[in-house]
């Protein structure tokens, strides 16, 4: 039988998917000599099998030999002290082998009973510390493994501080805490779930609440949101207890070995005095920055130091570590690759490489593709910004508008109308995951900057100001109070993640500016991409800031969106209206000139790069008011609205997506493929006889026979006669076109995948309409992400692979790109990375292409240039 329990001097060499990241932590910092109280590792294969079976036979037994060895390396008993000896209490731990905030919580000071109790204030002679660990024990592992709820616990103790009037928890004394510990006890009984107090059936029950833990809700939506697989199930970590709370020469905090908001080199975190490990991630005190210690502790500081650059050394990563310090000795409880925002991931990257810690390709990989755009993000512009009504910590940058929101169900709501919210909260926790993640800001009155939210919202790279504590939250209330002002559901608030600064209302923001440090490492990663990169981007201000980005060209411009500007939706309702020949040629011949001016602003935009153009792909009746909206002008006695509603309700249709768009209504109403053509080819030649190298391509979208591409093309090559060819291509967005790729090959010059559309119908959904049920869909695991984010590459990518290799075979001069929104994201860029010529992406994700470009061809070992 395979051995489930490791002693940290017997894992050292295990893997991390084993031993659990917490797990594989410990065992190398103890190897490497850090100071690292005993503890042992239940194995992930042990959880696995658990939640196959139920059980784990023969694992008591091994659980029972790891903690006699701790006994021994401790030298105390557990659970139960002897004279002067205090219990062995350990501390209990999930540890999964990717960091997940979703996962159980800690269970500290396992182990103790009321004989304990007694046994604890004799050794210590601090009968108060006993109390208050005692109850600290009864409310986590109430919490956390008999399933009360933290509120409850917070509310007796809350009451039991007004009965004495004790404004803060230290005023109480040692017999107020037994008194409280005595309320839990009773409350747990009374409701059917009565703490245990036996050690040894304390801690099997935190063991098995630690692999149930795997599959709890918000453990599932984490592992949904970045990918995690299912399968690999959790460690678990039981330590022996070292104690922060023993008076105030002991502590506990938190570190970084380099700023996780900035990236700057150095010691960062919080200390919070007299106080036990989960203080200070819950954000229940606001602790004190580590720079404090140089004033009253400058030995514990400089060992921090000390710590600090050893680790780095070690794990060649900044590191996020917890440690204790008990009566003035300093233990490591913790440590893993930290949380990082964007800019900090790119800073870290790059003056690691320079430092020799890691290689410049290493730094490539190091930085999440993904994560790029954060990098962009706006910050409130000063000059136009009103003093700010609060203030907190810094925790994650970036400036963010919206709505506020006090709970995650109003955060849905408001996402669900398509309006941005604020999450404000007096904490988070990790049940405020799903809030966190459609939130575009999160506020909280509570937390330092290692709290729950602020390290999620780094991670997920949501703008985050936490530790405002003028601020008073009542989220059943919808409301919060910041010296006399209320701020109520709803209600627009920005917010500066870089300062801490809140404003009341919506304040103008600025687009954040380039940085070095990202040109440098792009400038690593070139050499080792070979997929092209082009934009999606159809006005000459998003040409301009595509390239800025290191666009190569624009692979996607919709020319429909140039028809909805206020001057010319007119024009494009006298088309739709159009009644006689000379009619439509009029209003054709006014779009042509403004789409002529665009066209030649785009162009110049990206003067010497390729520009492909997609033709008009809505349906017409998109260009309409509502139906609603027309009825009730025309029953006012509009004419023209009265014209346009008889219009509307002719062209409407049960489903547009799949009805009188794209192709069909450019071969139906080919005036419009017309103009819009010739528009393009005159601003071309206007532009070249300019001096300049326009390089424009035409596509057509939405094909689903050959014969509609061998129309499309004799269109196109009446105008070609006249003004010389440019490269014909067409969308490669309907099934039937992707099976059809080997005959459609040869009649064009390239394909352009447009995975939107090609992912609706390969699974038959609507993007419009599958947010109703697709966050439940990947819930439950019926699919493993939302493909309208990330591409299918079992089904989609299936057919996406088959068209290029065929159309290829066909035709093998033919060019292939990928248009569709899929084209900025990292895992669908590392798909096509081989398969494909270029990407198109939004301007703002042409920094993610690039990137993802770049690791593909790193971790494929860089194929040549094609």
């Amino acid at each position: 039988m395979a051995k489930r329990v490791y002693l940290l001097s017997e894992a050292r060499g295990l893997s991390r998917d084993l031993l659990g990241g917490k797990g594989f932590g410990l065992a190398e910092m103890a190897a490497a000599g850090l100071p690292v109280p005993p503890a042992f590792i239940v194995t992930t294969e042990a959880c696995r099998q658990y939640l196959r079976t139920g059980e784990v036979p023969g694992l008591w037994e091994e659980v029972r030999a790891g903690m006699a060895a701790l006994e021994g390396l401790a030298g105390k008993p557990f659970g139960r002290g002897e004279g002067k000896t205090p219990p062995l209490l350990v501390s209990v731990r999930s540890g999964a082998p990717v960091s997940m905030p979703g996962m159980m919580d800690t269970v500290l000071n396992l182990g103790l009973t009321l004989e304990g109790v007694e046994a604890l204030a004799r050794a210590t002679g601090n009968p108060r510390f006993a109390w208050d660990s005692f109850r600290r024990l009864l409310a986590m592992y109430g919490e956390v493994v008999l399933g009360e709820r933290a509120e409850v616990f917070e509310g007796m103790l809350s009451a039991l501080k007004a009965e004495r009037g004790a404004g803060t928890d230290a005023e109480l004394g040692p017999e107020d805490l037994e008194e409280l510990a005595y309320r839990y006890l009773r409350h747990l009984e009374a409701r059917g779930t009565p703490f245990p107090l036996d050690p040894w059936a304390q801690l099997q029950g935190a063991i098995e609440a630690v692999f149930k833990s795997w599959q709890n809700p918000r453990a599932r939506t984490y592992r949904r949101i970045y990918g995690i697989p299912e399968d690999l199930g959790t460690a678990v970590v039981v330590q022996a207890m070292v104690f922060g709370n023993l008076g105030e020469d002991s502590g506990t905090g938190v570190g970084f070995t380099r700023n996780p908001a900035t990236g700057e080199k150095g010691l960062y975190g919080e200390y919070l005095r007299n106080a036990q490990g989960e203080d200070v991630v819950a954000g229940v005190r606001t602790p004190e920055p580590l720079e404090r210690l140089k004033g009253y502790a400058p030995g514990l500081y400089e060992e921090l130091l000390q710590v600090a650059e050893r680790l780095e050394r070690h794990f060649r990563d900044m590191q996020d570590f917890e440690f204790t310090v008990e009566r003035g000795r300093l233990y490591l409880l913790q440590t893993r690759s930290g949380k990082r925002t964007a800019q900090a991931a790119v800073r870290i990257a790059v003056e690691m490489a320079e430092e020799g810690l890691i290689s410049r390709e290493e730094a490539v990989m190091r930085v999440e593709a993904n994560a790029l755009p954060g990098l962009l993000r706006p910050s409130v512009d000063r000059d136009k910004a009103p003093k700010p009504f609060l203030k907190g910590l810094p925790a994650s940058p970036g400036a963010a508008v919206g709505h506020a929101a006090f709970t995650n169900e109003a955060v849905e709501r408001f996402h669900a109308q398509g309006l941005p919210a604020i999450l404000v909260r007096p904490e988070t926790t990790p049940e405020d995951i799903t809030g966190m993640y459609l939130a575009k800001g999160i506020l909280t009155a509570r937390g330092g900057l290692t709290s729950h939210a602020a390290v999620v919202a780094r991670g997920l790279g949501v703008p985050a100001v936490v530790g405002a504590e003028a601020m008073r939250v009542f989220p059943d209330e919808g409301k919060a109070l910041v010296d006399g002002v209320e701020v109520r559901e709803g209600d627009l608030l920005t917010l500066d993640g870089g300062t801490g600064e809140v404003y009341l209302g919506a304040v103008p923001l600025v687009e954040a500016a380039g940085e070095a440090l990202l040109e440098k490492l792009l400038s690593w990663a070139e050499p080792h991409r070979r997929l092209g990169v082009r934009a999606n981007a159809d006005t000459p201000e998003d040409a301009r800031r595509a390239r800025a980005f290191g666009a190569e060209g624009i692979g996607l411009c919709r020319t429909e969106h140039m028809f909805f500007q206020e001057d010319r939706i007119p024009w494009v309702r006298r088309l739709i209206l159009a009644e006689t020949p000379e009619e439509e040629a009029e209003a054709l011949e006014r779009l042509f000139h403004f789409q002529k001016e665009d066209f030649k602003e785009i162009l110049l935009a990206m003067d010497g790069l390729p520009v492909t153009v997609r033709l008009l792909d809505p349906p017409l009746h998109e260009f309409l008011p509502p139906l609603e909206e027309l009825a009730r002008r025309a029953e006012e006695g509009d004419e023209e609205a009265g014209r346009l509603l008889r219009r509307a309700e002719a062209l409407k249709e049960v489903n547009p997506m799949l009805g009188f768009r794209g192709v069909r209504l450019l071969l139906l109403r080919p005036g419009i493929f017309r103009m819009q053509l010739k528009a393009l080819l005159e601003a071309a030649r206007e532009l070249k006889e300019a001096g300049h190298d326009p390089r424009p391509e035409v596509m057509v979208p939405l094909v689903a026979d050959p014969k509609e591409v061998e129309r499309a093309r004799a269109l196109a090559e009446e105008l070609f006669l006249e003004y010389g060819p440019i490269p014909f291509g067409t969308m490669i967005e309907t099934p039937r076109a992707a099976l059809l790729a080997a005959e459609i090959a040869p009649l064009v010059d390239f394909f352009s995948f447009g995975t939107n559309d090609l992912t609706q119908m390969a699974f038959g959904l609507s993007r419009d309409d599958a947010g109703k049920f697709l966050p439940r869909y990947v819930e439950e695991g019926l699919f493993p992400f939302d493909p309208t984010e990330r591409l299918d590459e079992k089904g989609v990518g299936r057919l996406l692979r088959m068209a290029a290799e065929e159309g290829r075979k066909a035709n093998p001069r033919l060019k292939l790109g990928l248009c569709g929104e899929h084209g900025g994201e990292a895992g669908s860029v590392r798909f096509v990375a081989d398969l494909l010529d270029y990407t198109s992406a939004s301007p703002f994700r042409v920094l993610t292409a690039r990137l993802a470009a770049a690791q593909a061809g790193l971790a494929r070992g860089t194929p040549e240039p094609a």
